[in-house]
C-alpha cells in the first residue's frame, strides 16, 4: 500500500523572463514502510520534492495523496495542522533553537496540538529516551555533539509520532562514525517502529542503509545515476 502517491508532479519557477523547471510530470509511489534514499546532482530537485511531500511547498501542477489525504490542494491553515500531525522532519543543520533546551526543542512540534503539558512532558521524555539522550533533556544544543544535537532534532521529528520522516542530508554535518549512529537510529524506526523514511543524500554510504534508491535527474526519478 502506497504512503505517499505523486502523479503528473512538476514545479517551475521563474527566474527574470526565464522558466526553470525543476520537476517535470514526475510519478512516483512510496509503500507504507519503505525506507528509500533519494540521489542526484546538486540542484536536481531533491530537497525540493521533499519539501513537496511534506507540505512546506505546493506544485506548479499534479496531485500529492499522503496517506490518502490530497495535500496539494488543502488550505494552508489545515496543511499546518496536517504536517504537525502526520510528518516529521529531520535537517542536516538541525534547525535547533539555541535558547531552548533539549527538551523544549523536543516539544515545539507538540505545541500545535492540543495535547495537554503533562501529556506533551510524557511525549518528549519517550522521545529522547528513544534516541538515547534522556540524560541531555536539560541541556541547550551549544551544550551537545553535532550528534547528539541531530538526535534532538530526530526525537523532534518523531515526537508527534508520525507516519513519515523526511530527512535532508542527515548526516551530511557528522563525521563518520556519529553519521552512522544516525543512520542506525533511522534504520530503527523505519524497522522496529514502522516509520516510513525518505532521505535526500549526496553519500552512497547513507544511501546503501536505505531499502532501495531513487535517483533525480533532469526533473524525473529513475533507477539509476546519470551517465
Amino acid at each position: 500500500m502506497a504512503l505517499v502517491e505523486v502523479k503528473k508532479l512538476s514545479k517551475e519557477y521563474k527566474r527574470g523572463v526565464e522558466t526553470v523547471h525543476v520537476l517535470r510530470d514526475l510519478d512516483a509511489a512510496i509503500p507504507e514502510g519503505d525506507f528509500l534514499a533519494l540521489m542526484g546532482p546538486s540542484g536536481s530537485g531533491k530537497s525540493t520534492l521533499l519539501n513537496l511531500i511534506g507540505g512546506i511547498d505546493k506544485p506548479s501542477s499534479g496531485t500529492i495523496d499522503v496517506g490518502g489525504q490530497r495535500i496539494d490542494n488543502m488550505p494552508e491553515r489545515k496543511l499546518t495542522q496536517w504536517r504537525a500531525q502526520h510528518v516529521g522532519f529531520v535537517f542536516q543543520l538541525y534547525h535547533l533553537m539555541p535558547m531552548l533546551t533539549a527538551a523544549r526543542n523536543v516539544e515545539l512540534p507538540l505545541l500545535l496540538t492540543g495535547l495537554s503539558r503533562s501529556e506533551r512532558k510524557q511525549r518528549v521524555a519517550a522521545a529522547l529516551a528513544l534516541v538515547g539522550l534522556s540524560d541531555r533533556a536539560g541541556h541547550k544544543p551549544k551544550e551537545l555533539s553535532g550528534g547528539q544535537e541531530q538526535r534532538v532534532g530526530i526525537a523532534r521529528a518523531i515526537v508527534s509520532d508520525p507516519s513519515l520522516l523526511l530527512c535532508d542530508e542527515p548526516t551530511g554535518d557528522l563525521d563518520r562514525k556519529a553519521g552512522d549512529e544516525i543512520l542506525d537510529l533511522l534504520d530503527g524506526l523505519n524497522k522496529e517502529h514502522n516509520k516510513t523514511v525518505v532521505m535526500v543524500t549526496h553519500d552512497p554510504h547513507a544511501a546503501a542503509r536505505a531499502k532501495r534508491t531513487l535517483y533525480l535527474n533532469d526533473g524525473l526519478l529513475g533507477t539509476e545515476p546519470e551517465a
